[in-house]
């Protein structure tokens, strides 16, 4: 059996709050044995957490680690910024990888372009004659060359698919930018990845993750979602290797276009295709888009560039009239339902379907599944209290409420004073008693998870500091942390074993080299990760 370990020296937050000074925290067997002041270490090797912070280790309640690892395995613009960044690492890597036949990737951000559209024409001069698609960082959208669009015939007289839209010039040329389900003209043709590439991502994204004191997470796609091939052979291979550390559920992709017919299917994943550490019981439904692109759906209409309401309001990925028939059937089949909601008319109609799931169950008391509805970007009002009535979870990913070029330029405008005030109210939601998780989305956007506490409570980046985002809706720093803690271990099923230091509860911590306890709000991104341990196993040492 493994030696007994005791975490000494530092502030203790134990997954709701933090525990008075002094504390300590005996593991022993993988598990937390006692946590108190003045425990005797025995012949317990001793961690000196050197005035930092030991937390439960951060669950990512919306990620997609499989493609986030093979987008840093591959043409990978998450680091770069401008246009012209961009150009040149496409350049190097076409260089750098004369025998591929695809340039693929992505990370790239819409504010770097007008409009945020970038076109065939940039990508043209750099890439050698070869095709290329790249996926921006939200994932809703792609951009890509004139060899990729010639490859998949798209014209002027190629009609946008029902589900995106092919972005064009007044003279109705397409530009090189493809939104929402107009990616898959073209990435249908690119060669598939191979399982080894997506367990290397697998792996990859792991030691990331780990790196930033992630021990779980939900995956936001297992299946064919957004045309890229299954995630799961990868967490399979991983399981079958001991290599996979992590404790992850996964989201069966519900596809858009069917019915109740691919529930004997989700069923029979659920019961066959889980492994040890990777459990298939949620489901992903993308209910719309994203609101830069305006495929979002909106209650009313989008306003254009002079302030006037257009015919636009988003778009419906499921039928709004069949979804509370679609997740009572998953409720009943004791399925979680992971939402992509998006916009005020995407989340009511989410908590619309969640209501009638739960009034099929009302001969049920106490048989809660623990539904949860991820980035709400805009809420209405009026729907605020209605998570915690229907023990709906609000699935936050916090970097997003900031004042960047992505909310100033291309959202407010196009929604509106008195809606743009209605994003990302994260204190409405946690004062109205609903119950938070936290996720990142990566490689939407980064995975640490301090960069999206300081975001939560501070409502600002430190390259934003002087102008906080809606500041009245920023979160106290332990209802962050428990978010990203304890919230998400609810919301991931392993509540009452993970996500809280408590004896008898998994010893997966992550130790900060801060006291957050006692550091101020706009120091929080400052704080690192230096050490992650799983079970009681040390996982990643910054030395």
């Amino acid at each position: 059996m493994a030696k007994a370990i005791l975490f000494t020296g530092g502030s203790v937050f134990d997954g709701t709050a933090f525990l008075a000074p002094g504390t300590s925290v005996l593991v022993s067997g993988g598990k937390v044995a006692a946590v108190g002041a003045d425990l005797d270490p025995g012949g317990a090797d001793v961690v000196d957490l050197a005035g930092g912070t030991l937390l439960p280790g951060f669950q990512d309640a919306h990620v997609h680690p499989v493609f986030g690892g093979m987008q840093l395995l591959g043409c990978d613009l998450s680091e770069a910024e401008t246009a012209q960044e961009y150009l040149a690492i496409v350049a190097g890597f076409a260089a750098a990888n004369p025998d591929l036949d695809w340039i693929t990737g992505g990370g790239w951000g819409m504010t770097a372009f007008p409009g945020g559209i970038p076109t065939a024409a940039q990508l043209d001069p750099v890439s050698g004659g070869r095709p290329v698609i790249l996926t921006n960082r939200d994932g809703h959208g792609a951009w890509v060359n004139s060899r990729a669009m010639e490859l998949a015939g798209i014209t002027r007289d190629t009609l946008d698919p029902a589900d995106g839209r092919i972005e064009r010039d007044a003279a109705g040329e397409p530009v090189g930018m493809l939104q929402e389900g107009a990616m898959n003209l073209v990435r249908h043709l690119i060669p598939a990845d191979t399982d080894e590439d997506r367990y290397r991502g697998l792996l990859a994204a792991q030691d990331y993750l780990l790196s930033l004191g992630i021990t779980g997470w939900q995956d936001a796609i297992i299946g064919s979602g957004f045309g890229d091939a299954d995630a799961a052979t990868a967490y399979h291979q991983a399981a079958s290797a001991g290599t996979l550390r992590a404790d992850v559920v996964g989201a069966l992709w519900w596809q858009r276009h069917e019915g109740l017919e691919q529930l004997p299917g989700l069923l029979h994943r659920r019961e066959h295709d889980g492994r040890d550490g990777f459990r298939l019981t949620s489901v992903k439904m993308m209910l719309d888009g994203v609101a830069e692109n305006h495929t979002a759906a909106m209650l009313d209409p989008y306003l254009d560039g002079h302030g006037c309401a257009t015919h636009n309001s988003g778009l419906d990925f499921i039928d709004p009239a069949e979804l509370p028939r679609y997740v009572t059937a998953l409720d009943q089949a004791g399925f979680q339902v992971h939402f992509h909601a998006l916009g005020d008319r995407a989340v009511r109609n989410a908590l619309n379907a969640v209501a009638a799931a739960r009034a099929a169950h009302t001969g049920s008391p106490g048989r809660t599944i623990r539904h949860h509805l991820a980035h709400l970007q805009v809420v209405h009002p009026a729907d605020i209290a209605r998570f915690a009535e229907l023990g709906a979870t609000a699935n936050i990913q916090p970097l997003w409420a900031t004042a960047e070029e992505q909310m100033t330029e291309l959202t407010i405008p196009f929604l509106g004073e008195r809606r743009a005030a209605w994003q990302y109210p994260f204190r409405g939601l946690a004062a109205s008693g609903a119950h938070l998780a936290a996720g990142s989305d990566w490689p939407v956007s980064s995975p640490n998870p301090l960069l999206g506490i300081h975001v939560a409570v501070n409502r600002s980046t430190p390259d934003s500091a002087d102008t906080p985002f809606l500041p009245d809706q920023a979160i106290p720093l332990a209802t962050a942390l428990a978010a990203y803690t304890s919230g998400t271990a609810t919301v991931n099923g392993v509540d009452g074993q993970a996500g809280r230091i408590r004896p008898g509860y998994q010893a997966s911590f992550a130790v900060t080299d801060a006291d957050l306890a006692a550091i101020g709000d706009h120091e929080i991104c400052a704080a690192a990760v230096t050490q992650t341990w799983v079970r009681g196993e040390l996982a990643y040492r910054n030395d």
